[in-house]
C-alpha cells in the first residue's frame, strides 16, 4: 500500500488542529489553530468555552490543511484516502467537535473513518519524518511503503536531520508518554501490541507543571514557563523536594511533589495552610521564583528519567521515544540524552504538544490492521484507556 494520504482530525482540548500525513511518516500539512491564549487568563482550559472554540474554527482549519497539502489541485477530497480523528480520551465538548464534523466528512466525502486513541497518537509523533512539512518535490516514491517505515533512511529526499539520515522507530520501542493529562510508560513489541508497564497514580506530571506554576506565579501552560524560570537563574539543588514510592515500580505519582512545593512556597512566604495558594506569589522574591520553578522540575524530570532507565534496563528496547507536550521540556531531553546509553530522537517540538499530524500517522497504521469505523455510530469516549 503506497501513497496513502490521511486526513487527521485532533480537538481533544484546545488546540483545533488538521494535518494531512501520507504513509504514515510524511508530513504533507500540518495546521494548529491554539487557544492558549484564550484560556491563559483563566489559569486552565475551561472546557464551555474550548468547544464553542473548536466549532469557530474547525472548517477553516481543515481547508488550510488541504490547500497546503495540495496546493496545485483542484478537487483536493479526491486525493484524501481516509480519515482519522481522536475520539478520546479528552473534554466531552471538544471530542464531539471533533468526531462529528470527521463522521459528516467520511459520509459526505465518501472516505473510511478512523476513531483513534490521543494518547497513543503522542507516539505517533516519533513515526514522522523530521524536517516539517514536505513540499511535492520532497517526496520520493516507493513500492513497499511499509518496507521503508521499518529500515533505516540514509541519504534519501526525505527531510533529515543535521547528519542527513533519519532512522524510523525500530521495535521493541520504550515510549514515555508524559501529556497533559497523561504518564505512562509502554512497552512497544510492535504496531497496536503493547503493555502498558505504569501510569500514574493521581496527578500526570503535566498537570504538576500547572499547578506549581500557579503556585509561584508564572504563567499557564507552565512547562514552558518553569522552564524559563529555571533557565533563567533557578538553583535546581535549592530545594530537596521528595521523589514517591510505589509498590510498582513503574508507576507514577506527582501529588506528593506538588504538595510539598505548596508546603515550601508557605513557609518562605510564612504563611499557614489557610492562607489562599493563589495569593502565596505575591511574597515571593524574583529569585525565589526561579529557585523553587528549578528545583521542583529537576525532581519531576528524575522521577521521569529514573523510572525509564529502569525500564530500559529490563527489557532493553531497541528504541526509547518520549511523547506529549512535556516531551519538549530540554531537561528531560537532556537528561535522557546523558543517561540512555543508546541514541534517542525526539519528535519536532510543534509535534510533541496536542496536532493531527500524530493522528493521521497512527490513522494509518490502524488502517492497516482493522476495518474501517462506521460514521453513522462512531462515539466520543472521554476515558478511552489505551
Amino acid at each position: 500500500m503506497t501513497d496513502v494520504n490521511i486526513l487527521g482530525i485532533e480537538t481533544s482540548c484546545d488546540e483545533t488542529a488538521a494535518s494531512v500525513v501520507r504513509d504514515g511518516y510524511q508530513m504533507l500539512s500540518n495546521v494548529i489553530a491554539s487557544q492558549i491564549d484564550i484560556h491563559k487568563a483563566f489559569g486552565g482550559v475551561v472546557p464551555e468555552v474550548a468547544a464553542r472554540s473548536h466549532v469557530e474554527v474547525m472548517l477553516p482549519v481543515i481547508e488550510e490543511a488541504l490547500v497546503d497539502a495540495f496546493p496545485n489541485i483542484d478537487d483536493r477530497w479526491n486525493e484524501v484516502d481516509a480519515i482519522a480523528v481522536t475520539h478520546g480520551p479528552g473534554l466531552s465538548g471538544s471530542l464531539l467537535i471533533g468526531v462529528l464534523t470527521a463522521r459528516t466528512l467520511a459520509l459526505i466525502k465518501n472516505k473510511p473513518l478512523y476513531g483513534v486513541n490521543h494518547v497513543l497518537g503522542h507516539v505517533y509523533a516519533n513515526f514522522i519524518s523530521p524536517g516539517g512539512v514536505m513540499k511535492l518535490d520532497d517526496r520520493r516514491q516507493t513500492t513497499d511503503t511499509r518496507d521503508i517505515i521499518n529500515s533505516n533512511l540514509r541519504n534519501t529526499n526525505y527531510p533529515c536531520d543535521t547528519s542527513n539520515k533519519w532512522i524510523a522507530p525500530e521495535f521493541p520501542v520504550l515510549a514515555l508518554i508524559v501529556s497533559g493529562g497523561h504518564t505512562q510508560l509502554v512497552l512497544f513489541e510492535d504496531h497496536y501490541d503493547y503493555k502498558l508497564l505504569g501510569q500514574t497514580q493521581d496527578d500526570a506530571v503535566g498537570e504538576a507543571f500547572d499547578k506549581v506554576a500557579k503556585v509561584i506565579g508564572l504563567d499557564y501552560p507552565g512547562g514552558p514557563s518553569i522552564q524559563k524560570a529555571a533557565e533563567n537563574g533557578g538553583d535546581s539543588r535549592k530545594y530537596d523536594f521528595p521523589k514517591s514510592v510505589l509498590d510498582n515500580p513503574y508507576d507514577f505519582s506527582f501529588s506528593g511533589l506538588k504538595t510539598a512545593v505548596l508546603r515550601k512556597v508557605q513557609l518562605i512566604c510564612d504563611k499557614d495552610h489557610t492562607f489562599p495558594s493563589f495569593e502565596l506569589a505575591d511574597f515571593l522574591g524574583g529569585q525565589q521564583v526561579k529557585d523553587v520553578a528549578a528545583s521542583f522540575q529537576r525532581v519531576a524530570i528524575e522521577t521521569l528519567v529514573d523510572k525509564t532507565m529502569k525500564a530500559y534496563q529490563e527489557f532493553s528496547p531497541k528504541t526509547v521515544v518520549i511523547a506529549g507536550g512535556v516531551a519538549a521540556n530540554s531537561e528531560l531531553r537532556r537528561q535522557l540524552k546523558e543517561r540512555l546509553p543508546i541514541g534517542i530522537e525526539y519528535a519536532s517540538i510543534n509535534l510533541c504538544t496536542d496536532n493531527a499530524a500524530m493522528i493521521a500517522s497512527l490513522g494509518y497504521y490502524h488502517s492497516l490492521s482493522s476495518e474501517a469505523d462506521n460514521p453513522h455510530v462512531l462515539e466520543i469516549n472521554t476515558s478511552l484507556s489505551m
